[in-house]
């Protein structure tokens, strides 16, 4: 396996410093305003729903535990935070994904100075959606059945252990498809494609999807994972993959 993940994991921080640049914040705007907007609505969803599990939980407490719900309480808040984070990235990927291709086709240029013959402008990117959601469902399809080996090892007594690890390395696995597919895709390469490139510098790619998936599930940082990963991905196309 070949790469080095702190190089892999510092693309993510590059893709972070380039988002004020001009010539490209232009291209955050619209998923991020998209993520505001579904993180608020997914988050007041999320307070209802544990409030209402956390009223039931301590009310069924026996007196003498009572003192538990000053550490149920935080536990709760927080898992439905990263469930709010983790959600709203999902979807907004669904709904924004022809600006993320915009958006790593003008990080590309600006890298190699050389013009890639994708998307041009906001019409032909919308006119892209069918074809974006076909690519991002086959991403879906690809990842199901490994989450769901996972999840039957995690009922297995002793092999339950590594779980949080194989969680883990799914996610950051995933994390790196997810977002190289975008300057990939931009090429018209397959997604087939897309896994074998990440594979031939796995290493790399997973120190970069790592940090993606953990920065993911942190409430109101993960408002600019998206448009962060998008561009750190494309230079991760760029000096690596391509």
């Amino acid at each position: 396996m070949r790469g080095n993940a702190i190089t892999g994991a510092g693309y993510f921080f590059r893709g972070l410093s380039m988002l004020t640049e001009p010539g490209i914040r232009g291209f955050v705007l619209i998923p991020l305003l998209a993520n505001v907007v579904l993180f608020l609505s997914l988050g007041s969803v999320a307070y209802s729903y544990m409030d209402g599990i956390y009223q039931d939980t301590t009310e069924s407490l026996p007196g003498w535990l009572s003192f538990l719900s000053w550490i149920i309480a935080p536990l709760f808040w927080i898992l439905g935070g990263l469930l709010t984070g983790y959600l709203s990235t999902f979807v907004v990927l669904l709904l924004t994904s022809p600006f993320h291709s915009l958006l790593a086709e003008k990080v590309e240029e600006r890298i190699t100075g050389r013009q890639v013959p994708a998307l041009e402008g906001i019409g032909a990117a919308l006119l892209e959606i069918p074809r974006a959601l076909v690519r991002e469902l086959s991403k879906l399809v690809y990842y199901l059945p490994r989450a769901l080996l996972v999840l039957v090892l995690t009922l297995i007594p002793g092999l339950n252990a590594l779980s949080p690890v194989l969680w883990f390395l799914l996610g950051a696995w995933m994390m790196s498809l997810q977002f190289v597919d975008y300057p990939m895709d931009n090429h018209r390469l397959k997604f087939s494609d897309v896994k074998d490139a990440c594979a031939a510098r796995r290493i790399s790619s997973l120190g970069f999807g790592g940090v993606v998936a953990f920065v993911s599930g942190i409430p109101l940082v993960n408002l600019i994972v998206i448009p962060a990963a998008v561009v750190g991905a494309t230079i991760l196309w760029c000096e690596e993959l391509a």
